[in-house]
């Protein structure tokens, strides 16, 4: 059974912060947030390779309305096997409206016989119409991210 919660409860427009149980054990979720292949099946095709410092490339779709480009140049910042996984983004495309310069931080808690999920999401101006158009934008698109195709891969 999944469950999704917003943890936002700051009302902070700079960050988005979601958790999710998940029914897998840490190691299975870790292995999904880490194995390109499957990364590729329920996010973003890229050549993710755990090592910090690791700059790596993701094909997405286009978000017009946002300025994204729909290409996000990523970078591993740190990791702690099975625990946490901080990633660096930005919007490929130099000329991007959206001048999206973000941290995703995935942090993960054995629970029971499954895995809490915790989601941070910072770096978002919400002095940027652009910025907090694309913040509701991700909010709905992580949850879905989450519940639905994540947990199908797992």
């Amino acid at each position: 059974m999944n469950e999704i919660n917003d943890v936002n409860d700051t009302g902070d427009l700079a960050v988005l912060r979601l958790d999710e149980f998940l029914a897998h054990p840490p190691a299975r979720v870790w292995q999904a947030l880490t194995d390109p292949g499957l990364l590729a099946r329920w996010f973003m095709p890229g050549d993710f390779r755990l090592a910090v410092g690791h700059r790596y490339t993701m094909a997405g779709m286009a978000m017009p309305g946002t300025g994204f480009s729909g290409t996000v140049q990523a970078e591993v910042l740190a990791f702690e096997p099975e625990r946490m996984l901080r990633l660096g983004w930005r919007d490929a495309d130099p000329a991007s409206r959206a001048a999206a310069d973000w941290t995703i931080t995935w942090t993960l808690e054995p629970e029971g016989r499954g895995t809490r999920l915790f989601l941070t999401h910072e770096g978002f101006d919400p002095g940027s119409e652009l910025q907090r158009r694309a913040r509701s934008i991700m909010d709905g698109g992580w949850r879905h991210l989450l519940t639905d195709r994540l947990a199908a891969v797992l």
